[in-house]
């Protein structure tokens, strides 16, 4: 195996922990006093984070010039996609037992469960279309579709930052993250497009 191929399996197996951890402390009865609040807290937070990681993987491939960095890219999206499915779920299964009616309620009175709605609903079609097969089906239209991660990322962060009532020092540190590679990602296309204006 070649040093990138363990590293990538080393992300990989960092990424699964927090997941692995849940079900390891469902079993051994370690979910705290509020096992409903810890999960939700876990596995939302494990997606932001991995959400986020994904947006770093094209800025620091262009700083480093290591392309192959490219090929974590699709992997910390789908892991990211992974852990907010397992967020929504326990919003569905163990907030509301399938409740319908209440879960409705709970979007349209609740922001910030409407944005996480949202964030979700952004992720879907990005996941949906990460396979090489869609790719070269959606040809041209892939990559503008996938700049929706952006979007994403920043309705993750504002439903995290409206979820926290107290210390917000980890959705700020989000927000300031999101914020630098923006900043990136708005430099790169001036820097792309001067010698045009030029």
């Amino acid at each position: 195996m070649t040093r990138f191929g363990l590293f990538r399996w080393s992300v990989l197996a960092a990424a699964l922990t927090p997941a692995a951890s849940l079900v390891y402390w469902t079993f051994t009865g370690d979910l705290t006093a509020n096992p409903v609040d810890f999960i939700t807290d876990t596995t939302g937070t494990t997606a932001l984070s991995l959400l986020v990681f994904t947006l770093t993987v094209t800025p620091l491939r262009r700083v480093t010039s290591r392309n192959e960095l490219i090929r974590l890219r699709r992997m910390l999206g789908l892991l990211a996609f992974f852990y907010a499915c397992l967020h929504m779920l326990t919003w569905i299964v163990l907030d509301w037992f399938f409740d319908v009616a209440s879960m409705a309620a709970d979007v349209t009175e609740r922001p910030y469960i409407m944005m996480g709605m949202a964030t979700f609903l952004l992720l879907v079609p990005l996941a949906a279309t990460s396979t090489t097969a869609m790719i070269r089906r959606l040809g041209r239209r892939w990559q503008p579709l996938h700049r929706l991660v952006y979007v994403a990322a920043a309705t993750a962060v504002i439903h995290f930052w409206w979820v926290v009532k107290a210390d917000f020092r980890q959705p700020r540190l989000w927000a300031v993250a999101l914020c630098v590679l923006f900043g990136f990602r708005v430099w790169w296309v001036l820097q792309a497009h001067a010698p045009a204006r030029a």
